[in-house]
């Protein structure tokens, strides 16, 4: 059984704590304070920490995972960049090698990537969502709300005296928006420490966001202790609240007037999830395996209350906190990667053990931080999303189809007429898109649903590059290979002829090339699902998760570490088995439920 007798020392809130700059690390003084407070920056700029204690767990917040370092590992701390930020002038977006304009983003997405729906052989639709449901760990949405709802006007002649307002152009022969009146997608420069008022504008921009940056399921406890008390624990037996409806339990709804769900359609679309990070009610893989793991943390503490009725509702808790956390990191790293990146590379460069047994790689001179580049590239994903669900029947009979990008903000839709019930049987039955060179439709069209009348996910990707600072493709393949790329023709071994071709058509020089348009354009790895640019930077970051988390749940020597009877219990789990116990409806699946049925 999964759930054996966990020792665990519980975490107490500390008094004496003390404020910490968020960007830089170091300990502020109180006139320090009272000046972020008057420019109304602490939310952003500041942390505020309890004294480390060695023996103690993993916190809400993620500090003290680096005892020497508080702040790393917590909210609202920087990034670190694999390579240096490149800008032109005033930090905009770099030029051409010659000097010109890089080409518009919609115009490279558009001839790079065609547009259609090819079903993928291989994966289904739930290998798709649980992509999508990692990054919110890591990252936080309010680069995404920022053009949505604070600044939806950049498009309009508003938009031309807003700095932050960098919206996308679209050519007038463009082969999709040609037939209408569209010439502008929305968007905003990303947030970052300069912009919230942390650290001067003259230095290079930083991105920042609200979630840890490292995989502590942040997206269901959140990132506060306080709103973690207040919207999440019961305190009773350890679990987290709940609301049941209709005999399915669901996370607590929300009691508020605030419209979270904006999308639902009431009357009879009421529900939406008041929970510690509102990120649980955005797109629909992210909702369905919130809505999943918070009924999978509460079978634990349920469970373990039942093996130890003397147990306080902290122990439990915390305790449920943490296998619920190791089961995700397990599906994550040992199930699901090596079917993405192959499980042969992921032993040979030591990001998964051929043994059971405990793996103890911590260093603590590496800092627990998220390239920026990691999750960046991980929007490679968007050449595999589906942008039609279909619902099935708990017997595999298949219903109708939805679009996927109506349901973001949405929660309410799940709730009613059984949908969960046939979205999830959907997961698992239906393919996801295949891994090539087109995008679906309404991906590359209305990828925001009826939250922006058009939005091309993956110009917006391409844009976002250029915001960021990133180098050239071409260094990136230097970073990874310790080879020179001068030529288009030195490329030859990584991308295809005819794809290289399209490039040549579009990029005066190779050092044109932005990252993720050479990655789109990547062959597959020997081994693998995804492109070698994509495996490199995934795998740099993979590592440091492992060496820089100090409850890395592999570990012998930590805080409250497991057995390692209780280590080979949690080596068993996959996520066909978390849909068997805690999905609804499901009665039968395949045993590996990120491969369609039937394969090998």
């Amino acid at each position: 059984m999964l759930i054996l007798l966990f020792c665990f020392t519980t975490f107490y809130g500390v008094s004496n704590s003390a404020f910490y700059d968020s960007f830089h690390g170091t300990v502020i003084s109180t006139e320090d304070m009272k000046q972020h407070m008057k420019r109304n920056t602490t939310f952003w700029c500041i942390n505020d920490i309890a004294p480390c204690d060695p023996n103690e767990g993993r916190r809400i917040d993620g500090s003290c995972n680096n005892l020497e370092h508080p702040t790393r590992g917590a909210t609202h701390t920087p990034f670190y960049r694999v390579l240096p930020a490149t800008y032109d002038e005033d930090f905009q977006p770099k030029k051409t090698k010659s000097g010109k304009e890089m080409p518009l983003a919609r115009q490279l997405r558009t001839h790079l990537l065609s547009e259609g729906r090819i079903p993928s052989q291989r994966f289904t639709q739930l290998a798709t969502h649980f992509f999508v449901f990692l990054p919110a760990d890591i990252i936080s949405a309010q680069d995404t709300v920022n053009f949505i709802m604070w600044k939806p006007y950049c498009c309009l002649p508003k938009g031309k005296t807003d700095r932050d307002c960098t919206p996308n152009k679209v050519p007038d022969d463009d082969p999709v928006f040609r037939h209408s009146d569209i010439r502008c997608l929305n968007m905003t420069r990303p947030i970052s420490f300069q912009s919230s008022g942390c650290i001067k504008n003259d230095t290079v921009p930083e991105r920042i966001v609200s979630s840890t940056p490292l995989f502590d399921l942040s997206n269901i406890y959140g990132t506060i202790e306080e709103s973690a008390i207040k919207k999440a624990r019961k305190f009773e037996r350890g679990l987290l609240k709940y609301d049941v409806e209709n005999g399915r339990i669901w996370p607590p709804g929300t009691k508020t007037s605030i419209n979270l769900c904006l999308l639902n359609q009431k009357p009879a679309e009421t529900r939406c999830h008041d929970t510690p990070e509102a990120a649980t009610n955005t797109v629909l893989g992210i909702n369905l395996f919130s809505i999943w793991l918070w009924r999978y943390h509460n079978l634990i503490a349920n469970e373990l209350a039942n093996l130890n009725p003397c147990w306080s509702d902290d122990r439990l808790f915390y305790t449920a906190r943490d296998i619920n956390i190791a089961t995700v990191l397990q599906i994550f790293y040992y199930e699901f990667l090596p079917l993405m990146l192959g499980r042969e590379n992921m032993v040979r460069d030591g990001v998964i053990s051929s043994s059971s047994g405990f793996r103890d790689l911590y260093n603590s001179n590496v800092l627990p931080q998220l390239s920026l580049e990691f999750p960046f590239v991980l929007r490679w994903v968007h050449t595999m999303q589906e942008g039609n669900l279909k619902f099935y029947d708990k017997h595999g009979h298949y219903l109708r189809q939805f679009p996927l990008v109506n349901l973001t903000l949405r929660t309410g839709f799940l709730a009613v007429d059984n949908n969960i019930d046939y979205i999830t049987q959907g997961s698992f039955r239906q393919a996801s898109a295949n891994v090539d060179y087109v995008v679906d439709f309404d991906m590359a069209g209305i990828g925001l649903g009826p939250h922006q009348r058009a939005f091309d996910i993956l110009t917006n990707d391409i844009a976002k590059n250029r915001y960021f600072g990133f180098q050239p493709y071409v260094k990136y393949k230097q970073f990874c290979n310790q080879k020179e790329y001068t030529s288009f023709d030195d490329l030859s071994n990584e991308i295809d002829p005819e794809r290289i071709e399209l490039l040549k058509e579009i990029y005066e020089h190779v050092e044109d090339i932005d990252l993720l348009a050479g990655i789109w354009m990547e062959k597959l790895i020997k081994g693998g699902s995804v492109p070698s640019t994509f495996y490199c930077l995934v795998v740099e970051q993979l590592i440091r998760n492992m060496i820089s988390d100090r409850h890395w749940y592999e570990r012998s020597n930590r805080p409250n570490a497991f057995t390692l009877e209780q280590l080979q219990e949690i080596r068993k789990v996959t996520v066909s088995r978390l849909l068997c116990d805690v999905a609804d409806g499901v009665m039968e699946i395949q045993p590996h439920g990120f491969l369609r049925a039937g394969h090998k």
